[in-house]
This record gives C-alpha cells, structure tokens and sequence, in this order.
C-alpha cells in the first residue's frame, strides 16, 4: 500500500542543490508583472524550484518569500503557491471580489501542484490536500487565520483511508477540517465544536483526543456537519474548489479581524501592507506514531543561549502545539526519540540561520518519519536574548556592530529595565509553570481580556490575565496587562510568543492550577485566587505568587553595556534625563543620561512638609506675606538642589521654575478647605472665595508658567536664589555644577526678558553675597507655538530652548492631554490620526514648528543650544526626527534612557545607509 506523503517525497530537492547567492537587502519586487506585462497574482515554491525570493516580502509576505527562498536552498519544503499581498489590497478596493486573471492563475498553479505531488484536487482515488494559510510582509504570529487539511469531503475521505490504510488518521484530518473551515470562513465560535468534541471524549472514556478510535472520529464528523447545518441553515461545502475559494477569502478578510487590526496598531505595522496567502500541499503530522511536528528556534528565544530549542507532539497537528491543547514534549526529547528526524531539522536549522544571519523559527512537520519545513521567519525573542544573540554574531564575524546596532529594537530594551522579585524576600509560592517571558509582575487577577481592559484603562488598576489558555482575541487584555498566566501551553504557545514579544511577564502551561473562567477564580492546591485578588508572577522562574512580592530594579549585564557603548560612539545627539529627585537622577545616570534636561520645581512642593508654606504663599495678600512664605520654602528649595547636583556632579541641569496654575495645591472639597482655613487662621468663607477666584475655565492656558513669575516676581526670586546658592555652596566644596535655569511657557520675547532680568538680578546679588560664582545659562521652554513662530527674537536673549512637546502637542493639535481619551480610540481606528500625537511626535505638524524654530533661533544665535524634554525625547521615531532636525539633545524619563541612546544611534546608521 502506498504512503501519504510518499509521491511529495519525488518532488524533494536533494541538499546538494547549489546555494544561491543571498538576494541584496533593498532588492525590488519587479517581478510582480509577467513577461506579457499583465500583473501576476501566483508564485509557486518547493519540489525544487521557486519563483520567488526573501528578499519580495513585501510582494510575497514572509511566509511566501521564505519558502521560496528555502526551496531555492534545497530544503525539504512541501510544494504549493503564494497569491501575492498585492490581490489582497485590489480584492478590498474591489468589494471583497477577485481581481481578473486571478482564477486563471490560480488554475495554473493548483494544475502545476497536482503535478508535482502526484495527486488530484478532489480526486477520490488519490486526492490532494492542501493548507491555506495568512503571510503578511511583517510577521504577526497567530493573528490571522489558517485551514487545515482542506479539499476533504466524505468521497476524498475515503480515498485518503484507501491510500494510508489509517481510518483513525482520515477521519482525525477531516473533522479538524471541519471545525477549521467552520469557524473560519463560515464563521462558527469555536466552541460548538469543542463542546461536541468533549462529549464524545467522556462518552468513549478517554482523556485525550489521540485515545479517541476511528469510528468516534467518523462519528465527530458526521456530529460537524449537523452543527453547520443548523447554524447555517446549509450543508457543508463539499466541492474541493468551492473550498478553497472560500478560504482564499476568509484569509483575505482576516486582514482586517480585531485582533489583527489590535496587534498592527499596538506594533505600529502599516495597514496597507495586506496579506499574501499560501496554499500548500498537506503533510502531516497526525498520521501515527512516526508522524510528529512542532516549532523550533535555532537559539534559545528568552535568553540567546546557543541551544537548539522548541517543542513537538507526536501524532498530532502544528494548530495542537500552539493552542495549548496538549502540553508539548521538548526538541531534546526528539533527539532521543526520532534520532534522523532531529539530526536533519538540526542541520537544516542551522543552515538557515548561516544563510539568514539572524536566528530563525522553524515549523516543521514529519510525515511516517520524513522531515518538512512549513516555514522559516526571524524568531521573536526577549530583549536580553536580542542583545545577546546580536553580540554573539558580532563576535563570530556574522555581522558588523552597525548592524547589531540596528537589529535590536529600542523599545525592547525595556524589558530588560523592568524589575524583578528581590532575593531576599520570602514569598508564598503557590504554583510553578514554564518561565515564557522573563521579568516580574504583580497585579490583580483579572480572567477575561475586556475585563483586563475595563481595570487597567478604566481604573489605572494594574492586572494580570489568567487563562485556560490565551488566543488572539485575548490581544488586548494582554496588551494591557502587567503579565500573563496560562494553565495549558508550552514555551511556544501563543500566550508565550506575544507575551516574548511585548516585553511581558508570562507564565504558560501551569498544571498546578485549575482556572475557572466563568466563575473568575482559579485554584492552587487548597489557595483559591478570586478576580481582583493580587498575584506575582515570576517569569524567569514560572513561579506563582500569592499577594504582592517587593520587586527589585535590574542590574545590566555586560552584553547590555558594551552595545550601548557603542550606541554612544555611533549617535550625535546627546541624551538627558527628565528627573525631580536626587533618586530619580541617580537612575537616570546610572542609564547613561549625560544630564538633566527637565527638573520639574513643582513636585518639590508637594511634599507634606513644604505644602503649608506653598498654600501660605497662595493665599497671601501682600507682596511681603508672600515673601515671608516663600522664605520657609527656601532652605527645602536649597537643599533639593544641592542634592542633585552632587548626583550630576560634572554634568548640566535644567530647572525648570513653577508652571502648574497655583489653585492645583489647594483643596477643592469643602471639608477639606474647612481644615486648611484652621490651619491657615482664616474664615471657611474667606478661604472658599480664594480657592474659587482661582478657579479658570481652561487653567493650561491660563495664570500659569512664566505668567506666575511676571505677575509674582517674589517667586522667581525665591527659585533663582536656591538654584545659585546650592550652586556656590557646591563649587566652594569643589563640586563641579552646571545650572540652567528654564523659563516656561514663553511665548513673547518681552516676558522672556523680564524674567530673564530678575534672574540674572539674584544671580549677581547672590555671589557677590557668597564671594564666588558659577557658569549658567538661562533659557526657555518653547511649548507655545508662537514661541516657534519668533523664535528668532527669543534667542537674542535665550541660551538655550527645549522644545517641551507635550504642551506644544496639546496647544498646536487643540487637544486635551486629559480629554483626548474620550475620542482617542475612535481616531485611532478609523486611522483619522496613525498614532497617539502624545506618544508619537506629529511630525507633520508639531514637527514643523520644531524644525522652524530650531532654525529661526540657530540663525539668530548660533551658539543656542537645543534639545526636548517631553516623553517624545524616549519615543525612537521620534527621536530619530529629533536628531534629523539637528537637536543637541532629547531627554526623557530615566528608564528610557538606554531606549534614546540606541535610537539616536540609530538615527545616524539610517542617515548613513539613506
């Protein structure tokens, strides 16, 4: 009896193919128009011969050029075809129809794949069947969907019994095609398969769905198809090219499902792209126990280890290694197990990521014995085995630091600034699972993604979703959440992957719990855990922690600090730091920030001690109440400064003087300014009437920035005097310092003179007071987009601008900073806005008001010293514009200092390259 599988077996290139020659990394797609210039839709691959190559991702998506690329090497790859990205932007422009041609072509390809495999489509007696599945030119594992086994119907099922001799193996196939098609194109939940499909386990009294015989899965089948037919009022597709018509189009749709929409969103992957879809003749992995198949990296994708790392099943489907259904054995099983089997896959493995440079993700799948790629991408991996690997291949010659340079990601460095669970703590461990994604996390159990979503944006809550298992429609609550608990999968499931990929905690496959979803609580021995209880997960180790373990920050490991060292001789910009407190400075500088570039006064009044001064200060009525107030703040002031100026001996510091509107410190509620105006011996009326003469109907364009130091120049003076005092203390103790005072919210030369005026009063004043002095500078915040506008008129008075891009985001948009998260989502959706303009520079339009006034203010002084200090100083996009539109410097918060300090590098790489 012949073999499935067996006739793919002729059309298997032999590994003595000759290599081709690595296609250039900019090569075009140009062989998207055939020789009798019509556009051409088909490109086929394996059984030796590809019209295609890696470097036509964008035409053939990375799944598709791929696998003409390994078919080029002379990998075992099952042969089929790709329809290009390109029908898929042209059947949505269309309505969801065909573009013309493509059905010939089509014909064509499934006629040349007939021929190849040695079988039909819809052929009784020997018939082929083929997987259809999504391959976008960015990869998005597990976001959009895939068929199984299709062409299969109850004559072809019998065709396949007669080739195989295997009943069990056929009617396996046929019913996971019937739940595949079924909810993909015919749009079933998936659960009214699984609930038929759990009845007929408890009624054969098996645990597994392998111990289920042939005539239980014949049984299945039959059980399918009514569930169609009463869903859809229809029977079963039965014509094999009805079929893959279908799944063409469900495949096409997908692009647009909500998870994939949500995951090019929170990736920043362009909706235009589109998808190529991939048919490819069946092998499979189900067929008994010689048959296998499972995923595998060519390193070790959580840590860069040099180990040949994944999972497999035996006699199982790549969808059960993945969906967690079966808990996977790992590849070193395979070694032992099917010894040629995992010398050949180790082979291959390692061919690829020579070929490639990079390390590479296989899915493989052996047929009674025979080894078959499905597919090769860059594996996804955490950010210490990013940093790692790139080292490592810098070393072995592999690539140049430029590249290592530009491989890594620069807000994947992120995960590797999180903290971890301190070592000296004793915390209860309640469960143990696989370490998925290292880090740690704690957050409160939350068991369904829309309920991880309500918490965490609606409450500022921080959560942990816990799952069976996660799917892709979990993508959101998991994009929320601080980590991810799973009680089935493996190390390559999909609560793995995506938690690797965004930097979060997971821990996956967790058999010492028992989740129950409907009833939002989950078991560990005798500890149940409710919704809202919190947990600490431990990805480095997979352990489950009961309540709220003390987290300690990261130490950065050699591999970390010798890339950054050479991010730092590769950038020009510089990168501060956005830091208030000796601590936060000390962070900052730890990271590598060369300074301070926003020092934020009005923190330091918030502090319980200092806050009765400031409210005194506010209510004051005279100019001389106001400064006996200010002078109790003065030695707090004082000592803030000295403070971080030792941290930042030797480097700048920008301080900023108050900017929030003064009613911000005071009470609003009424028994609260009842016990303020005790406090203060005042009237509760007397009080009340102050608090709401200092209410305005939009305080962020209000009396606030430089407009408080104008009208009360008393507290101008009071900063300047702690700012230079601190400074002279420091520089008798011979402490190197470097003030630069920042005027906020200018937006006319005039104010900016005055204040400016006042300074430079105290500034002399003091020294002559103290008998020494210090360097400064005194400059402003362009926030005002006016500001931008006479940019040239401030800096004949200013030393230095830094572009404060949250304010200028807020007032050049009309946005709310507070309210844009009411119609946010919506602008993000409907693509009216391509990213958050307070994440992502607009630089558009935000960016032209920079770009104008850095050369406004650069003709006026060419001495003027430039930089930005909102969040959008960490962002890499936006750092990368920065450094285009000749900044000195971006600054940012402290933990995205090692993120600013790669992307400028980057920026420079990239300009080079361009």
């Amino acid at each position: 009896m012949k073999k499935a599988g067996a006739t793919l077996r002729a059309g298997r290139p032999t590994t003595a193919t000759a290599r081709p020659t690595r296609p250039a990394a900019n090569a075009s797609d140009r062989s998207s128009v055939s020789a009798r210039g019509k556009p051409r839709y088909v490109y086929r691959f394996g059984a030796g011969k590809a019209d295609g190559r890696a470097d036509m991702k964008q035409l053939l998506g990375g799944k598709g050029a791929n696998l003409a690329e390994m078919t080029n090497l002379g990998v075992p790859v099952p042969p089929g075809l790709t329809i290009t990205t390109e029908v898929c932007r042209l059947f949505y422009e269309a309505g969801h129809k065909w573009p013309a041609g493509l059905a010939q072509e089509l014909e064509q390809g499934m006629r040349r794949l007939q021929e190849v495999a040695q079988k039909g489509f819809g052929d009784p007696a020997n018939p082929l069947l083929v997987s259809v599945r999504s391959g976008a030119p960015v990869s998005m594992p597990g976001m959009m969907d895939t068929i199984l086994n299709l062409g299969l119907n109850d004559r072809t099922v019998q065709g396949l019994i007669t080739r195989t001799n295997n009943p069990r193996f056929a009617y396996d196939a046929y019913r996971r095609f019937i739940q595949m098609y079924g909810n993909v194109v015919l749009e079933l939940p998936h659960h009214r398969f699984e609930e038929r499909l759990a009845k007929q386990r408890a009624s054969y009294k098996v645990q597994t769905d392998p111990e289920l015989p042939a005539e239980a899965l014949r049984e299945l089948v039959e059980q399918y198809k009514h569930v169609v037919r009463e869903a859809k009022g229809r029977a079963f597709p039965d014509d094999p090219q009805e079929q893959l018509a279908g799944a063409i189009n469900a495949v096409f749709s997908s692009w647009h499902n909500e998870r994939a929409v949500v995951y090019r969103r929170l990736n920043n992957i362009s909706e235009s792209l589109g998808t190529a879809v991939n048919v490819q003749a069946m092998v499979f992995g189900n067929m008994g126990p010689r048959s296998l198949t499972g995923v595998c990296f060519t390193r070790d994708p959580s840590t860069g280890e040099r180990v040949f790392y994944g999972e497999y099943l035996v006699n199982a489907q790549g969808e059960d290694v993945v969906a967690g259904i079966r808990t996977p054995l790992p590849i070193a099983k395979l070694k032992e197990e099917f010894p040629p089997v995992y010398k050949e896959l180790y082979a291959v493995g390692q061919q690829l990521e020579r070929y490639f440079r990079e390390m590479q993700d296989l899915e493989f799948t052996a047929e009674e014995g025979t080894l078959f790629l499905l597919q090769t991408r860059t594996g996804k991996r955490t950010a210490r085995a990013a940093v790692t690997i790139a080292m490592d291949f810098v070393k072995d010659g592999v690539i140049t630091r430029e590249q290592a340079l530009l491989r890594i990601d620069p807000l994947q460095l992120d995960q590797l600034l999180h903290p971890g669970i301190d070592p000296k703590a004793k915390p209860k461990v309640i469960a143990k699972g696989l370490p998925a994604s290292p880090g740690a996390a704690v957050g409160r159990a939350v068991f369904e993604a829309r309920r991880a979503v309500e918490l965490a944006e609606e409450a500022s809550e921080p959560v942990i979703l816990v799952r069976q298992e996660t799917s892709p429609e979990d993508i959101a609550g998991m994009a929320v959440s601080q980590g991810i608990l799973t009680a089935r999968g493996g190390m390559t499931s999909h609560a793995a992957v995506v938690a690797r990929g965004m930097g979060k905690c997971c821990v996956a496959g967790c058999s010492d719990i028992t989740v129950r979803e409907d009833e939002r609580e989950f078991r560990a021995g005798d500890v149940v855990v409710k919704e809202q209880d919190y947990i600490t997960l431990n990805g480095t180790t997979g352990e489950v922690i009961l309540g709220q373990a003390p987290l300690v920050q990261p130490e950065l490991t050699a591999s970390f600090r010798q890339l950054l060292a050479w991010a730092d001789q590769t950038r020009r910009l510089g990168v501060r730091a956005n830091a208030d407190t000796p601590q936060d400075a000390k962070t900052a500088r730890d990271f590598g920030a060369e300074g301070i570039g926003l020092c934020r006064t009005e923190h330091m009044f918030f502090a319980e001690e200092r806050l009765p001064a400031v409210r005194e200060m506010i209510v004051a009525k005279t100019t001389q109440a106001r400064k006996t107030a200010l002078a109790k703040l003065l030695p707090f002031q004082r000592q803030d400064f000295i403070d971080i100026f030792k941290v930042m001996e030797g480097l700048p510091v920008t301080i900023r003087l108050l900017d929030p509107p003064l009613h911000e410190f005071l009470p609003q509620d009424d028994e609260a300014i009842k016990r303020l105006a005790e406090q203060l011996g005042l009237g509760f009326r007397e009080l009340k009437d102050i608090v709401h003469s200092l209410e305005e109907v939009n305080p962020m364009l209000g009396h606030r920035g430089c407009r408080l130091g104008l009208t009360y120049p008393e507290i101008n003076e009071m900063q300047a005097q702690a700012i230079f005092e601190a400074a002279c203390q420091l520089v008798k103790a011979k402490v190197r310092v470097q003030p630069e005072v920042m005027i906020p919210l200018v937006g006319h030369p005039q104010e900016f003179r005055i204040a400016k005026r006042t300074i430079e009063q105290v500034a002399q004043a003091t020294f002559k007071r103290l008998g020494t002095s210090v360097k400064y500078l005194i400059g402003t915040m362009i926030e005002v987009p006016r500001a931008a506008l006479v940019a040239d008129a401030i800096a004949q008075e200013a030393d230095f601008f830094s572009f404060g891009t949250n304010d200028l985001t807020q007032m050049t948009f009309g946005f709310s900073r507070d309210d844009i998260v009411k119609f946010l989502p919506h602008y993000l959706k409907e693509r009216i806005l391509p990213a958050d303009p307070f994440v992502t520079l607009d630089q558009e339009g935000v960016g032209a008001l920079i770009t104008m006034g850095v050369h406004k203010g650069r003709n006026a002084r060419k001495s003027l010293k430039v930089g930005i200090c909102g969040e959008h100083g960490g962002e890499p996009s936006s750092v990368g514009f920065f450094h285009r539109a000749g900044l000195d410097y971006v600054s940012c918060s402290p933990y995205r200092v090692p993120i600013a300090r790669l992307a400028a590098a980057q920026a420079v790489l990239r300009e080079k390259k361009a």
